[in-house]
């Protein structure tokens, strides 16, 4: 393994090492707002623009995880995420209701689509967890027309405390920071959550409906007699 990759290997090992220091109370009422959703026939949506994606996905649709899941696909793709009004424009088209919840992950915090689609779902009664660099966040300035920044926006914040710019190494010869962290610690956050999200539905009786990998046998039949309870709810948009 060559020096910056090593370098990058260690980096990302010490942040996962410590980025669920201090954020107990906040993971736990992220649990608490995952367990409420699925518990009462909610659906957990997650958006995330542009690589913030990746986030999204990792908690939706997937192999051990809920089946009540849905990722909020932006057909722009972050092309017009530092625009004001495209949220807003976006939001009509969503179908949030007061039973689900929205997970936003922006490591900046700063552009207003993320920041609108967290402040409608608020004011429609839908809890918002917000995954960000909380410090980087504060010491920036918002785009949005509101001043407002993601964790302003939010009822819990989970911190992936990511670096400016997300990239974390110097590199000699190269003129910008490389190795993005915030992939790595946002899904070890959400994952957390998630986890954490099973015990308190087990412990008030409530068996989670989770996906079963598609690869094992059987496993696609079981997951579609879950699928099936909420068809309506997981079409597009």
């Amino acid at each position: 393994m060559g020096n910056t990759a090593a370098r990058f290997k260690a980096e990302v090992l010490r942040r996962l090492d410590t980025v669920l220091d201090g954020q107990e109370d906040a993971l736990h009422e992220a649990a608490t707002i995952f367990a409420n959703t699925i518990e009462r026939g909610g659906i957990i949506r997650a958006f995330g623009s542009g690589h913030s994606h990746a986030n999204a996905l990792e908690i939706c649709g997937r192999a051990g995880g809920y089946i009540q899941t849905k990722v909020v696909r932006e057909p722009a793709w972050g092309i017009y995420e530092m625009i004001d009004g495209v949220g807003d424009q976006f939001w009509l088209k969503l179908d949030l209701r007061p039973e689900d919840c929205l997970v936003v992950i922006s490591n900046s915090g700063r552009n207003p689509l993320p920041i609108e689609l967290a402040s409608h779902a608020r004011e429609a009664g839908v809890p918002v967890i917000a995954v960000t660099a909380l410090d980087v966040s504060r010491a920036g300035t918002s785009r949005s027309k509101s001043g407002k920044l993601l964790y302003q926006c939010a009822d819990v914040v989970l911190d992936n405390k990511s670096s400016f710019g997300d990239a974390c190494l110097e590199v000699e010869g190269i003129p910008t920071r490389v190795g993005g962290t915030s992939l790595y610690t946002g899904c070890l956050l959400l994952d957390c959550a998630v986890m954490e999200s099973l015990d308190i539905l087990l412990e008030r009786g409530v068996q989670p409906p989770l996906f079963m990998s598609a690869n094992v046998d059987g496993g696609p039949e079981f997951n579609q007699r879950l699928l099936d309870r909420f068809k309506e709810r997981l079409a597009e948009y």
